[in-house]
This record gives structure tokens, sequence and C-alpha cells, in this order.
């Protein structure tokens, strides 16, 4: 698959996920969903950041990435609050909710905009190459949001890998599933 291929498919993983969510039964179902979506879209803004945004904004005019970037910042805010609640917290339902507008607006954003520009003007082969670092990155990436962190090179470069290092052995250690 290629880059935009790959993360549509990222995408559609998490459009199910907030389907998952308001299915489920019981506030631990519910809470494993958010554990996983969590997990998710951190690790899909990351790669997004370190990969995605820095590729595309070579090959389109300056600041066309900008505004799809700065979209990630409150999604991981939410994320946040997301990682800190507990089964059947209160707020819990708000936030989901909160988080499926975000996360729709930047779908869309993406989808729509950004992703056809940048087919339109990228190499196909370069499509294809970054969608296999995104892939492979996958192994690697933060798992928790890092909101607060930097989101553009080269201070991005640095941030990233200790994050991801950081929490993995943080879900290690709270007993959560490797990814």
């Amino acid at each position: 698959m290629d880059a935009t291929e790959l993360l549509r498919h990222d995408h559609r993983v998490v459009e199910q996920l907030f389907r998952d969510y308001r299915a489920a039964e019981s506030d631990a179902q519910r809470r494993g969903v958010v554990e996983i979506m969590v997990r998710e879209l951190s690790k899909h803004a990351a790669l997004e950041e370190v990969l995605f945004y820095p590729f595309a904004a070579k090959v389109l005019a300056d600041g066309q990435v900008d505004r799809h970037l700065a979209g990630h910042r409150p999604i991981k805010e939410l994320l946040l609050e997301l990682d800190h609640c507990r089964a059947g917290d209160p707020a819990q339902d708000g936030l989901m909710d909160r988080l499926a507008s975000a996360v729709s607006r930047h779908v869309q954003d993406d989808e729509n905009e950004l992703m056809p520009l940048l087919c339109s003007r990228a190499d196909e082969q370069a499509l294809h190459e970054l969608g296999q670092e995104i892939d492979q990155g996958k192994q690697r990436a933060p798992t928790r949001p890092h909101p607060h962190a930097p989101d553009k090179p080269p201070a991005l470069a640095l941030a990233a890998p200790l994050a991801a290092i950081y929490d993995r052995l943080r879900d290690r250690m709270q007993g959560r599933p490797p990814t």
C-alpha cells in the first residue's frame, strides 16, 4: 500500500473503534475500546508527524501541511484525558464524543484535501516507499499521546523515539499487551 492508502486504512480502523465503543455493553468493554483507541491514534499521529507530513511538506507548497498538523494537538489532548479515565468514569462518554468530532474533521481534511493533492504531485514510487516506512514504524511509534512534545523536525526526531521507549516501558509495567 502507498502511504495514503495505509493512513486511510488506519482511519477506517478508528471509525470502527468508535462504533465498537457505542455498541459496548459494559464499562469494562468501553474502557477496553478506549485503551485501543488511545494506542492506535497515538501511533497514527506520531507516524503522520514523523514521516507523512514532512514528506508532504517537501512535495507541496509551504504552509499547506501546517493546518493538518495543527489538528493533531486537540486530538492528542483529548487522548491524554481519556488515557487518565478509568472504567465507568462519567467524563469518558463526553470525551469520546469530542474525540469523534475532532477525528472526523481531521480525517475529512486529510482525505478530501491533503491526500488527493499529494497524490497528484508526488511520485508514486515515493508514496509506496513511504507507506512501507509508516507500516514498519508502527512497531516503534509512541503508544500514548504526547500533546506537548515537539511535532515538527528537528526536535520531533529526538522526542518521538524517546516517547516510544517510555510508552512501551509504561505499558509493560501496567500489564498492557505489547503492540
